[in-house]
């Protein structure tokens, strides 16, 4: 495994060419994954064959991959939606006082994921960074297509801003962060609420459901998430709203200046590594301080893994760092 240099802690620029000519393997740990759930799935019927409900029963396997770590407390509650109730799950590391907080929106590409299935980078995080994590249960597609997610992930943020003295964090240093589709909401969230979230924390984001950059074609398959996948995903999803909609695809987002400090880390071997990417690129350009961090021979969905993938604890280690000097 080997881990993108640093430029140093300011803002970093991505280089688009370096994925063609420092083209890595897939490291050994992460192609034993890739070979057991190729197995799996040659055993069992085709994405396009499968229900939603059938596809959240397979991911929820993807909770085993984590280490979760003890922490002082875990508490569910709930916040005010604009549908209802949204279930949360507060995280509390061993620190007194009022904290710092990271609200979480967890991937599964707006269809499946859960509150249980990133249980364990929650815990990890909370750890690492020494903050309270909040992780966000919002609705998802087909039952509740967009604009439901972001509606949702907006008013949880807003809800827990405005009742920050109950769950004990500090409304001025509160970050948005999230994984794939979690982490186009934590964008999203970011991108609307500027002067109110202090850090974004954006673990392989999506940011543009065209689908058309470099490496959806270089990793359409065999690599975790795949290009079929996210059509899948995008089918349940926009409800026939406009991929370039900023609310959909952030990387549409027509000024990103004023926009909180950004963590953003991508995969080699990830459909969604040159939308990421970019989106980091555009976020230099607005003049955002933004620390970039491409993981070569990793795939998309890594960083639930460090139960058996070393470089998922470098890579919480450093959003974890990242995460504690943002908010410091």
């Amino acid at each position: 495994m080997r881990v993108a240099p640093w430029a140093g802690p300011a803002r970093v620029e991505p280089d688009p060419a370096r994925a063609i000519i420092c083209v890595m393997a897939v490291d050994p740990q992460v192609q034993t994954i890739l070979d057991g759930l190729a197995v799996a799935a040659a055993e069992g019927p085709s994405l396009a064959e499968q229900t939603p409900d059938e596809v959240r029963a397979s991911f929820a396997m993807m909770a085993m991959l984590g280490t979760p770590e003890d922490v002082a407390s875990v508490e569910d509650s709930t916040v005010a939606g604009p549908a209802g109730d949204l279930p949360i799950r507060i995280y509390r590391p061993a620190t007194e006082g009022t904290l710092p907080a990271l609200v979480w929106y967890h991937g599964g590409g707006f269809v499946i994921g859960d509150l249980d299935s990133h249980d364990a980078v929650c815990r990890s995080l909370a750890n690492r960074a020494g903050c309270v994590v909040i992780a966000v249960d919002y609705r998802l597609a087909p039952e509740h297509p967009f604009p439901a997610a972001p509606d949702d992930a907006i008013a949880a943020f807003d809800a827990l801003r405005s009742r920050a003295g109950a769950f004990g964090i500090d409304p001025d240093r509160m970050a948005t962060g999230g994984d794939s589709a979690g982490g186009n909401l934590a964008a999203v969230v970011a991108n609307a609420r500027r002067g109110d979230v202090a850090f974004q924390l954006l673990i392989y984001p999506v940011t543009d459901m065209n689908r058309t950059s470099q490496s959806y074609r270089d990793n359409a398959e065999g690599y975790l998430l795949s290009a079929e996948m996210m059509t899948w995903f995008e089918g349940h999803y926009t409800g026939g709203a406009h991929l370039d909609d900023p609310r959909v695809s952030p990387l549409f987002e027509e000024d990103l200046s004023g926009v909180a400090p950004a963590f953003l880390l991508t995969a080699e071997f990830d459909p969604l590594r040159d939308e990421g990417e970019a989106y980091g690129k555009r976020l230099v350009d607005a003049g955002v301080p933004v620390e970039m961090r491409r993981y070569d021979g990793m795939v998309h969905g890594f960083f639930q893994m460090n139960a058996m993938v070393d470089a998922a604890d470098v890579a919480l280690d450093e959003a974890g760092d990242a995460l504690r000097r943002g908010l410091a």
